[in-house]
């Protein structure tokens, strides 16, 4: 089970938008591929931002997306 929830990454993600502006994300899948390219990132040598001992590649990915370290880009930016 993905810890912190998909849900609670989406709250992360999106509390940035403005009222009335459309969610950066709004949907598990954009958060499955925002991390698992984030993990790819690190598993290719990119230094993680996050504390990594013992951990595996996605699980750093999505601590950082639940830290702020990362950031989801809507599709006009």
């Amino acid at each position: 089970m993905l810890h912190p929830s998909y849900s609670d990454l989406m709250k992360v993600v999106n509390s940035e938008v403005e009222h009335g502006e459309a969610p950066v994300v709004n949907s598990r899948y954009s958060i499955v591929m925002a991390t698992s390219k984030r993990a790819r990132q690190i598993i290719a040598g990119e230094d993680p931002l996050v504390d990594d001992r013992g951990k595996k590649p996605l699980s750093v990915a999505v601590e950082e997306l639940n830290q702020g370290q990362i950031k989801i880009l809507g599709d006009e930016e």
